[in-house]
């Protein structure tokens, strides 16, 4: 089983490239062309397009692959499942599959808002020297995602009554069509079923996980794994 020493090997080899492609390497590359660059703030900002730039790149080239597609499609029908919950309908695949695969709360726009406040935060570091700037970018991490985490829950709380909230969350919801497809039934079941483990897990609903009134969020993208078909491995995004 996925447990013990391979997990947590996986895991860090995980977060150990996603830290060098996604933190490091766009510092890397405009440290190369940095003494052509005249002026702090466009330095940074450079990083900060480079360092989005990949990113997209990225999510644009594994959903070129038909596995993660299929993962994908698992992502889409999480949100559908989640939407569906808190808008307090029934949790039937016919039901949950009229609800949008997006959501204010997911991990891609999560990982964007990062992004884009790492641009932030690095404009007022001005520009050390090569290695501090390395340096900076891995302390930065733990810092900008808990100031990401707080964005991303006032978001999503404030999304339906503020239309600046909307505006500004827009290219979050829209870097979604990237990393879900639109899932078949079968898919939606899988959804279901592990939204109501989730629930029950924690208290949040009785064994049949009636709808709600809608007024209570449901957890930040429950895990699917468990219920995916051991021939199809899929992780959550």
């Amino acid at each position: 089983s996925f447990s013990g020493p391979l997990a947590w090997g996986t895991v860090a080899l995980s977060l150990v490239l996603g830290i060098g492609l996604f933190f490091l390497l766009p510092t890397f590359l405009v440290g190369l062309v940095d003494h052509y660059i005249e002026g702090d703030l466009l330095s940074n900002l450079l990083e900060g397009l480079v360092r989005l730039g990949i990113f997209v790149l990225y999510l644009w080239a594994i959903a070129l692959m038909p596995d993660i597609r299929r993962v994908f499609a698992y992502h889409g029908a999480e949100h559908k499942t989640i939407n569906a919950y808190e808008a307090g309908v029934e949790l039937t695949p016919a039901a949950v599959a009229q609800h949008s695969r997006v959501h204010t709360r997911c991990g891609t726009g999560f990982m964007l808002i990062v992004l884009v406040i790492f641009v932030i935060v690095s404009t007022l570091l001005g520009r050390p020297a090569f290695w501090l700037r390395l340096l900076s970018r891995v302390v930065m991490i733990p810092i900008v995602s808990g100031i990401a985490y707080e964005v991303i829950r006032l978001a999503a709380r404030w999304h339906d009554r503020s239309r600046a909230v909307r505006i500004i969350m827009a290219p979050s919801l829209a870097l979604q069509q990237l990393t879900t497809r639109e899932p078949s039934l079968d898919m939606l079941e899988v959804s279901i079923a592990s939204l109501k483990l989730v629930l029950r897990s924690e208290d949040l609903a009785p064994a049949d996980a009636t709808p709600h009134d809608g007024h209570q969020d449901a957890p930040l993208e429950p895990a699917l794994t468990d219920q995916i078909p051991n021939e199809e491995p899929a992780h959550v995004l």
